[in-house]
């Protein structure tokens, strides 16, 4: 499902204008583009301090996937895919911790996220000496981009009850996969500094969310 935008004055109001937000919400990531087939977009981060929403960071440049934004996403099609979403419980990188405020995964041989709609595990990390079968990422081999990243929970908890088979997997706030920045298979991507700065910014205690959308002004 889309999420609910309503028009608003200023930059400043955006997170405002969310009607899908959990009441314990106190950081906001958006991410814009101007049309739905864009593959470039902007991530705006936003904390509420003292009841009102703040900018964090100025917006920066991201990038997202190779057919834009869709409202049904599905598994094999490199769309971003739309809503309100949380940040996965653990965060993962192929580098050392930059310093974030999650639990790390330091990415090892035979780590994958498991893209196969058949297998019991779909939608998840799995550390297995055989491919897990399917669109299965060795995140071990994705460079630059898998640096460092954190889980969008698409097809996840708390979104879905568990992963639909065939909805969509591996859906990351991840590295640039190249020098300036290049469309996704469906992630959102950012340059490493920015990505660093966004990642060690996130607080599990803040509860936040992630908006990936379609801008309407």
């Amino acid at each position: 499902m889309s999420a609910q935008l309503e028009p608003w004055p200023g930059q400043n109001n955006k997170p405002a204008g969310l009607t899908s937000l959990p009441s314990g919400t106190e950081q906001v990531i958006i991410v814009t583009g101007d049309s739905y087939r864009t593959t470039y977009a902007t991530l705006e981060t936003y904390a509420r301090r003292r009841g009102r929403w703040a900018p964090v960071f100025a917006p920066l440049p991201a990038r997202i996937g190779v057919q834009g934004f869709s409202d049904d996403h599905v598994e094999g099609v490199p769309t971003t895919p739309t809503g309100v979403f949380a940040i996965g419980p653990t965060m993962y990188g192929i580098a050392a911790n930059p310093g974030v405020r999650y639990p790390y995964h330091h990415v090892v041989t035979n780590d994958w996220w498991n893209e196969n709609p058949d297998s019991p595990r779909y939608n998840t990390f799995q550390h297995s000496a055989i491919n897990p079968g399917g669109y299965s990422e060795a995140l071990w081999r994705e460079t630059p981009a898998y640096t460092h990243f954190a889980v969008i929970t698409y097809n996840l908890p708390p979104n879905v009850e568990s992963p639909v088979p065939g909805a969509g997997s591996g859906i990351f706030l991840h590295e640039f996969g190249t020098a300036g920045g290049n469309a996704t298979a469906g992630c959102v991507s950012l340059s490493h500094d920015h990505l660093v700065e966004v990642l060690t910014w996130l607080d599990p205690e803040a509860s936040p969310r992630i908006v990936l959308c379609r801008f309407l002004s």
